[in-house]
């Protein structure tokens, strides 16, 4: 077994014994990945602050099936900003635990490697709010080929152009003419959705008020279909924000 070298997102960690540590990873090279830390906690030299949550490190590390040895690991940042902020944390954690349960693991995924680490810059300027949040959670879905379908309904395909939608519970997006009854959402909101999957700067979109409200009223119900239980760190960000 070689040992390699990878870029990665702490996700998450914990104690383990009286000295070790174990740690839920996203790296570039390899997607979600677990790994056990012998002595991190007395071991300044080797990993310091490096498994504390979303921080980014380059890791030394010997994959095996499971759980992979950690030797060594070098903060890249710890993201300051976003320690300073109980909303910036909060929005920090969702996303790192939103990624924990819904990625398969062992499973490589640059783009969204890339998303999660241009999410944490942003929220370590100083920004954290609903826009960007969702503008994360939709490209999250699109990489991951789990997005609602924005252009056309989802259960006669007939695309809706310039008509309003109809959010149906465990259906997505439908038209009029599949649904009776249904939260509606409008063209506009549509498109600031499709905005966010064709633009690669966070802050770019701005939803509406009702924009907004839609947005994650659509987002939520496709994310917990595909993680399939509530997030620990929604209760947080609900009274963070």
């Amino acid at each position: 077994m070689l040992q390699e070298k990878l870029q990665a997102v702490v996700l998450s960690s914990c104690d383990y014994g009286d000295s070790d540590r174990i740690a839920s990873l996203f790296t570039l090279e390899h997607g979600r990945m677990k790994g056990f830390a012998r002595g991190a906690r007395n071991s300044r030299k080797r990993f310091g602050p490096a498994l504390e949550p979303f921080a980014r490190i380059n890791l030394q590390s010997v994959r095996k099936e499971g759980l992979s040895s950690l030797r060594q690991a070098d903060v890249i940042t710890v993201y300051p900003g976003i320690r300073g902020g109980l909303s910036a944390i909060a929005h920090a954690l969702y996303a790192c635990e939103l990624v924990e349960w819904i990625t398969p693991e062992g499973q490589p995924l640059p783009r969204l490697f890339r998303l999660l680490v241009s999410y944490l810059e942003r929220l370590d300027s100083g920004v954290s709010d609903d826009h960007d949040r969702r503008m994360f959670e939709i490209n999250l879905l699109n990489i991951l080929g789990y997005r609602p379908l924005l252009e056309s309904c989802s259960r006669c395909g007939a695309p809706f152009d310039e008509r309003e939608a109809f959010m149906q519970q465990g259906a997505g997006l439908c038209c009029r003419f599949c649904v009776k009854s249904g939260r509606s959402v409008t063209v506009q909101t549509r498109k600031d959705l499709l905005s966010c999957l064709s633009t690669g700067r966070f802050g770019a979109v701005r939803f509406n008020a009702e924009g907004v409200l839609q947005a994650g009223m659509l987002l939520d119900e496709a994310l917990s279909t595909h993680v399939g239980r509530k997030l620990k760190s929604l209760d947080f960000l609900e009274t963070a924000t």
